[in-house]
């Protein structure tokens, strides 16, 4: 092998991560493979290459005999003496038997195996940068739009968008910059498949995480979101310090905070409420805006009945039922809502 491959091999290691030691026992490897194809299919054929110098050499191991019956495996005695005196039937003789022109085919295999190992290498720190990020947002940039979906700069990988995970509101164009929710990386031959969403709940959570500070550091917590996307957001926020209110901290100053991530969703409404472990007032809160007069709840169906003045029942149950169906995803009941004219009928108000 050429000087010049060897200094790759050095800076490989260095920038690559990849042990020169793992490159020579792969293009060992290949080249036992390459010599049986150009010059016969020897079984014990053994290729070694010295780590310093680069040099190839080519043995054959041959168990040594009283009487030979395969050449290509086998030595008789009288042989094995003429290569070391002390040598016995049963012991095995390393014999050199590297060709004049084997050295170009040497090299070249050598360079084919080096540039698949860059490769491999190159996906494998691709998939681990990226395996890292599932469940998170990473950001991109549009490429290409198609019929079907969007392609995507990554900046280290490109990954395919379908545009049933586009927010329905949005117009991309080729050079806009987006966040984007990795719901999966899968390892491939090709490399990593990174599947990703602007359509998934996980990116109101994350983009949360990185606009308030008090969520990220766990001072307010998300309990919970339900999402239709492009559309509505509703999100239950729990403060762990009672100096700290965890509505207020999503919102911002001046709304600031929330707005951040309404003009990432290109204009997505986000109902940001308290959440609360009294199921009745929790429920309640998950309706807003309509004001609730009465919850009555059965735990053994998971079912509330939630009484609204009547002016506000089409607020509560909101258009085409978005509020309620919204309100029942965030907190896992069903919801029946009703209306009356009377004030507080049913109970006090909530």
């Amino acid at each position: 092998m050429d000087e010049n491959l060897m200094s790759a091999l050095n800076e490989i290691e260095k920038e690559k991560g990849i042990s020169k030691e793992i490159m020579f026992e792969a293009i060992e490897t290949a080249l036992i493979s390459a010599y049986k194809k150009n010059f016969g299919t020897a079984q014990n054929v053994r290729i070694e290459i010295d780590r310093e110098s680069g040099k190839v050499c080519t043995f054959v191991e041959k168990v040594v005999v009283e009487e030979v019956n395969d050449e290509n495996t086998e030595i008789s005695i009288q042989d094995a003496h003429k290569i070391d005196p002390r040598l016995k039937c049963g012991d095995i003789v390393r014999i050199e038997i590297t060709p004049k022109s084997f050295g170009r085919i040497a090299a070249q295999t050598a360079k084919q195996v080096v540039i698949q190992r860059i490769r491999e290498a190159e996906r494998e720190m691709m998939y681990k940068y990226f395996i890292n990020k599932e469940n998170d947002i990473v950001t991109g940039i549009v490429e290409r739009i198609d019929k079907k979906s969007v392609l995507i700069d990554l900046g280290n990988a490109e990954t395919t968008m379908p545009l049933t995970e586009k927010l329905p509101n949005e117009t991309l164009r080729p050079g806009d910059r987006i966040k984007l929710y990795v719901m999966e990386v899968k390892k491939t031959t090709k490399g990593p498949q990174i599947v990703v969403s602007r359509t998934h709940p996980g990116l109101v959570k994350r983009l949360f995480e990185q606009e308030v500070p008090e969520i990220y550091d766990g001072t307010v917590e998300i309990k919970s979101i339900a999402r239709e996307a492009g559309s509505r957001t509703k999100i239950a926020v729990h403060s762990n310090d009672k100096n700290v209110d965890g509505v207020g901290a999503c919102v911002g100053f001046k709304g600031n905070r929330v707005q951040a991530i309404v003009d990432e969703l290109k204009g997505e409404k986000i109902d940001i409420i308290k959440w609360s472990s009294d199921i009745k007032e929790y429920i309640a809160a998950a309706l807003s805006p309509a004001r609730v007069l009465s919850v009555d709840i059965n735990n053994v169906e998971k079912i509330a009945r939630v009484l609204v003045p009547s002016h506000q029942l089409s607020l509560a149950i909101g258009k085409e039922g978005q509020n309620a169906r919204l309100a029942a995803k965030l907190t896992g009941w069903k919801i029946d809502i009703n209306g009356t004219d009377i004030e507080n009928e049913g109970g006090k108000e909530i």
